[in-house]
């Protein structure tokens, strides 16, 4: 082979690495997720209790357009309620382990800092089908809520546990599911194939 033909060779060779190479990087950007998967309890209580906040959303709007105004707006949501909420149990709260609802006088954990986050971005105009509540799982083993932004360029945690906004294969957590961008009351499964260490479940 001459040598001009080893250099276009190598020229293409490259161009179907970086292609390759980002196609992987831009499905990492967003979480795999699977088919249906079951409801938290304490989100179907919420439900029953909030069904406005639960049915069909607009499919169309998800994965916002992520512009410099909408990442300033979610980095503030986030810093906001992540100060403004103080930590408490549900059992300090409200007597039972596992409620999920808004913050009650200023207090909540951690479904409560996400369930405001949603709310609050909402009301900045961001689409309800962009905005998704998600269980994780801790390097504890401990299960987590926080509230993941659909974007375009990628999926977007914003937690209590965290005052950054991190793309979701940035975090330590696995996630194990999230609520549909097609109806606030129905959840799929994600299926997280990273490598994170996570301790024994209890």
């Amino acid at each position: 082979m001459g040598h001009i033909a080893r250099i276009l060779a190598a020229v293409a060779a490259s161009a179907v690495m970086s292609a390759a190479t980002g196609a992987a990087a831009q499905a990492q950007a967003f979480m795999p997720t699977t088919g249906l998967s079951s409801q938290p309890i304490g989100h179907y209580e919420f439900c029953q209790r909030k069904p406005q906040e639960c049915g069909p959303t607009n499919a169309g709007g998800a994965q916002v357009e992520l512009t410099r105004e909408l990442w300033a707006t979610i980095v503030e949501v986030n810093n906001a309620v992540n100060t403004m909420v103080t930590p408490r149990t549900d059992w300090e709260l409200w007597g039972v382990e596992e409620y999920w609802a808004y913050p009650n006088n200023g207090y909540g954990d951690c479904e409560a800092y996400a369930l405001e986050k949603r709310r609050m971005l909402i009301r900045a105009g961001v689409p309800a089908a962009s905005l998704l509540m998600t269980v994780v799982r801790q390097t504890n083993g401990e299960g987590h809520a926080v509230l993941t932004v659909s974007t375009s360029m990628g999926d977007f945690i914003l937690d209590n546990l965290e005052p950054r906004v991190l793309r979701w294969h940035d975090t330590e957590y696995e996630v194990l599911k999230r609520v549909s961008e097609r109806h606030a009351g129905q959840w799929i499964g994600v299926s997280d194939h990273r490598n994170v260490i996570v301790g024994s479940v209890r």
